[in-house]
């Protein structure tokens, strides 16, 4: 969860800014209820250089404002971080000015006129969108993934402007003047090495859909000795989670997992990390999905067979195990559900909601608003979002939605509450998700939360326990805090109280609570090792290879 908080900053440098010329861009038809026409101090206009993009834009212009320069003003922008105000913007062409006097949105202070009289830095930045003619018949504006796990701060071709510094006053008239001149460069993949290796396949699938050219990768660490043992195959540890295109487990920096890969006594396993960001967010969530497309489909017939192709894996269920944390333990644990025939055991960690009645704190299918508690017709109580171990609250549920609301409208923001919108939520007339609730107030749509039970893993099991039960009961096991930060212990709660009481299987994985740990908590990399190799020992047909892998 929480991509923002999870990558490094992406880059920004300066330069000086340009002259532009005053012309209010073409913005979306009508202002929702958060955006502000000012009538009264500075307006801000944002143009982008020539030199740095030659083609008119479609996309969304920001600026962000800071009282100090120590980070760019941009990179220090989140649910918690400094102002950040947008404007969608079509077919704006170079050195035209965006005029943010009217119809914009801004987060934490929705206008202008909140901001203190001051000196402050503020930069412009623009994120570039892409058009994309899908094969539903819908055309949207996305934004691109460019491999570097869609973060719009650091996307390759986005631009940006050097921080300026200025004075906000709302008795000051004259327009400050804003120019993006710059493009992130490209991102150079890391090196292959003699254990670590990578593949990026264009996936056939995901491009006849999306009607643009898409792309898988994987990142793959080999057990110690592959090479001088060419006859063994190995079981494969499928890791889920965000994109990164570091060596799994961190392999090569030097660590503690550094030591447990090469001991001899290590059970000798290939690590595979999966690369399969989407144009709504840095992971696909790997299921098929009315809005992200076959993302499952892709995976399952394209990358994970080019995988298994080209390295010695033990192409068995037995040998093919899952596990991953957060985002990635909702995709570990929801593929052994959906996929339950194809993986040997799922070891999830701290998972994303894996229960809908607790999407987080909200329940989808009863409560009225997901922003405050139900029962008080005159006092609004702010759900949470986020805690600290002691129970102290952090984040609200509303701060991080009206954020994303500003990076990105129609679920574009490259966030984690969108994502989820996109996965589970059908597709709307205008080919966008339709949200589960809106975003501006909170007020949930129950006919849209009824069309997530798709995606409710509690409810898929239970509902389809006779035919999934011997599938999957020995092989699903759930790990996580009980005061977890975003809250997700108590959907695992719920799925807890289903296991104790499913009855046959007999054998049943494990579910885990941990006391008072936060998110993200499970088994680290040796007890995850030993877990996974008791559980090919344990469930392994008679006859299967279980030693030959497990040289010194």
């Amino acid at each position: 969860m929480r991509i923002t908080r999870l990558l490094a900053a992406g880059c920004v440098a300066g330069a000086a800014a340009f002259g532009t010329i005053r012309l209010t861009a073409q913005t979306t038809p009508a202002p929702a209820p958060s955006e502000h026409r000012e009538s009264k101090g500075p307006s801000i206009e944002v143009s982008f250089a020539q030199a740095a993009h030659a083609e008119p834009i479609t996309g969304m212009v920001y600026f962000a404002i800071s009282a100090d320069n120590k980070t760019a003003p941009i990179q220090q922008t989140d649910p918690d971080g400094v102002p950040l105000f947008s404007k969608y913007v079509e077919q704006v062409k170079p050195g035209t000015a965006v005029t943010f006097d009217g119809g914009f949105r801004g987060h934490p202070l929705a206008s202008l006129r909140d901001v203190p009289p001051g000196e402050y830095w503020i930069q412009p930045f623009v994120n570039v969108y892409t058009r994309f003619p899908r094969a539903d018949g819908h055309t949207v504006w996305m934004h691109m993934d460019q491999w570097e796990g869609q973060d719009w701060k650091k996307s390759p071709g986005n631009l940006y402007g050097d921080p300026v510094k200025v004075r906000i006053d709302s008795s000051s008239t004259a327009p400050i003047r804003l120019v993006a001149d710059k493009v992130i460069p490209a991102i150079t993949p890391p090196a292959d090495t003699a254990m670590v290796k990578r593949i990026k396949i264009q996936s056939q699938i995901l491009t006849k859909w999306w009607g643009h050219p898409i792309f898988l990768g994987a990142t793959i660490l080999l057990p110690k000795d592959y090479d001088t043992h060419p006859d063994v195959h190995y079981p494969v540890n499928y890791i889920q989670g965000h994109f990164s295109l570091r060596a799994p487990g961190g392999f090569g920096s030097g660590g503690e997992f550094d030591k447990l890969w090469l001991a001899p006594d290590t059970p000798r396993f290939i690590y595979v990390t999966l690369q399969h960001p989407s144009p709504y967010y840095d992971d696909s969530y790997a299921v098929n999905s009315e809005n992200n497309g076959p993302y499952g489909d892709a995976i399952m017939q394209e990358l994970i067979p080019a995988i298994e192709t080209r390295f010695r894996v033990l192409r068995q269920p037995w040998a093919r195990m899952l596990s991953g944390g957060s985002t990635g333990g909702w995709i570990a644990a929801a593929h052994q559900v959906f996929y339950p025939d194809f993986y040997g055991g799922s070891f999830a960690s701290c998972p994303d909601s894996v229960d809908f009645n607790y999407h987080q704190i909200v329940n989808i299918y009863k409560d009225a608003n997901a922003y405050y508690l139900d029962g008080n017709a005159w006092l609004k109580v702010d759900r949470p979002s986020q805690r600290r171990p002691d129970g102290t609250v952090v984040l609200t549920m509303k701060a991080e939605n009206q954020y994303e609301l500003v990076v990105g409208d129609k679920s574009r923001s490259g966030g984690q509450w969108d994502i989820w919108e996109a996965t589970y939520s059908p597709a709307g007339k205008d080919g966008y998700p339709v949200r589960v609730w809106d975003k501006e107030t909170g007020v949930i749509d129950h006919t849209v939360a009824e069309q997530w039970k798709k995606y409710d893993l509690l409810d898929v099991v239970r509902t389809n326990w006779k035919t999934l039960g011997p599938k999957i009961g020995h092989k699903l096991n759930l790990y996580v805090g009980d005061m977890d930060s975003y809250y997700l212990n108590d959907a695992v709660e719920n799925f807890n109280a289903f296991w104790q009481k499913a009855g046959d299987p007999k054998e049943m994985g494990e579910i885990v609570f941990q006391r008072r740990a936060p998110h993200c908590w499970g088994p680290r990399a040796p007890e995850l090792l030993d877990k996974m190799t008791k559980q090919i020992d344990r469930y392994a047909p008679s006859g299967a290879d279980k030693a030959s892998w497990r040289y010194k």
